[in-house]
């Protein structure tokens, strides 16, 4: 009967409970607690397991730059210009849940994309996909996709992001038609997820560098009326902050 249970529970690939019940086979206190409680401890264990598992995929396809980034180890320098008030604002995901998007500005090196990288591994963490992209290397990807007829599922996975991080905004030139697809990955995620974009260069500047006018008011439109703004300051973090 014994085996006949462990063999049924792993049909089911119930893993977290498999060896949980094995630990109560073999802790002598479990026998003296009431079947209630004991099957708690069941259902919790199974519980956590499928929630570790649920958190590894997501890392894995989120392919973040900071795999291991996290908000506990985010510096707070006198002038960096960032408060732990922020952080901890951002920390309880309700940026998610409000579909706002975050905005990081700061010179090269200043940690930007150590802080997207934290704010989307805390997001994971807290049941939510993510996946992180340079722009310059994502619009390259998009153009492949295209030419191979995948671009509507390509375009689909990216919509189906809770959180999207677009890195380096306005590092490279970015021609009309560049534009336009950040237009329209931007546009399919109104309503469904949020956007964390880094740039070295200020908001205030991001029209021109949009060059096409039209294209240029929608993407604002879509992404900084309703964003968190962080403004990094300060020197290099690029020593404390190496990709891993």
């Amino acid at each position: 009967m014994h085996q006949q249970l462990l063999d049924q529970i792993s049909e089911l690939k119930l893993k977290g409970l498999k060896e949980a019940y094995l630990l109560q086979m073999q802790t002598p206190n479990y026998i003296h607690m009431p079947f209630e409680e004991r099957l708690a401890h069941l259902i919790d264990a199974e519980t956590i397991n499928r929630k570790n598992c649920r958190i590894k995929q997501y890392l894995r396809a989120a392919k973040l730059k900071y795999r291991n980034a996290f908000l506990e180890d985010i510096e707070y320098l006198a002038n960096r210009n960032l408060e732990r008030s922020q952080i901890a604002t951002l920390a309880k995901n309700q940026w998610i849940e409000q579909q706002h998007n975050i905005i990081i500005e700061g010179a090269t090196g200043t940690g930007k994309t150590y802080i997207a990288c934290a704010l989307a591994h805390n997001a994971i963490v807290g049941g939510y996909s993510a996946y992180y992209a340079r722009i310059s290397k994502l619009l390259s990807e998009i153009k492949l996709v295209r030419a191979d007829g995948s671009y509507l599922s390509f375009l689909k996975r990216l919509t189906k992001m809770r959180v999207l991080i677009l890195d380096d905004f306005g590092v490279a030139p970015m021609d009309t038609r560049d534009a336009q697809e950040l237009l329209e990955i931007i546009e399919d995620r109104v309503g469904s997820g949020s956007t964390i974009i880094t740039s070295q260069l200020p908001v205030e500047n991001w029209h021109d560098y949009l060059s096409n006018g039209t294209v240029a008011d929608a993407v604002l439109d879509r992404l900084v009326h309703n964003s968190y703004r962080l403004n990094l300051e300060g020197d290099t973090m690029r020593k404390r902050n190496k990709p891993v």
